[in-house]
Formats: structure tokens, C-alpha cells, sequence
């Protein structure tokens, strides 16, 4: 017998705009993105952090949407990119997703950046940003 899957305890009243109340009524495949707890948000970045490659990046972007319906753009920015700082990394707006959440995954996405330089350099090859065309 299967016990049904561990949802993330609720933000305290006023203390988060993640609008969880509005999945109350909403169909289950919406309300995937409550599966994350804060001990598998802790999995998550911690993962995030320790880029291999930018193929290990687009993977883990491509499971984000497919787990918990989280959509990541991850992109240069329109203006020059000097350092890790110079690209986009937005979370498009989903209820249940939690305001520190939408905060950490970005943050995390730049440390492991920072840990691992060549895979900001293959992303910006990957928008021809380093000419190489």
C-alpha cells in the first residue's frame, strides 16, 4: 500500500504571496509543484549549485518542468555580461511556488555558475555570444 505523497507544510499567514490556496480546487498534475518540500528544496539547490556542464543545466532546467511544472529561463542579458550577474535566470510566475523559493533557485543557479566558469561560457557560446560564428 502506497501512502500519499508528502506536501510542503504551508507559509505562515501574510508571510508569503505563493497563492497555495488557489490549488485547493485545482486538478493534481497543478498542484506537483506542493511535492516540494523544504527538505527536497534543500536537494534541489544543493544540486543546482554543483553544475557540471551545461548539459547537466538544461537537463536539470527540462526536470524542473516535467516534476514540478517550474518553468526556468535561463538566458544572457539583453546588455553586456561581465560576470555571472549579467544572465537572466527567471522563474515565470506559478501558485504554490514559494516567494524564498522563487528567490534560492536563481541564487543557486549563480553559485554553481561561479563554482564552475566554463559552464557560463558554454552558455554563452550556446547564444553565440563569444562569436564563434
Amino acid at each position: 500500500m502506497t501512502s500519499p505523497p508528502q506536501l510542503r507544510q504551508p507559509c505562515p499567514p501574510g508571510a508569503c504571496d505563493c497563492g497555495r490556496e488557489q490549488l485547493a480546487d485545482c486538478a493534481p498534475p497543478a498542484q506537483r509543484i506542493l511535492m516540494l518540500t523544504r527538505q527536497e528544496e534543500k536537494k534541489l539547490l544543493q544540486r543546482l549549485e554543483n553544475l557540471n556542464d551545461l548539459a547537466d543545466l538544461y537537463h536539470l532546467q527540462q526536470r524542473l518542468y516535467d516534476n514540478l511544472g517550474i518553468r526556468l529561463n535561463i538566458s544572457p542579458g539583453h546588455n553586456e555580461v561581465r560576470t555571472r550577474l549579467g544572465v537572466l535566470i527567471e522563474l515565470e510566475a506559478q501558485p504554490g511556488l514559494c516567494r524564498k523559493t522563487r528567490r534560492e533557485i536563481p541564487a543557486a543557479i549563480r553559485r554553481g555558475l561561479e563554482r564552475n566558469p566554463d559552464v557560463l561560457y558554454r552558455l554563452l557560446d550556446a547564444h553565440d555570444l563569444l562569436g564563434s560564428g
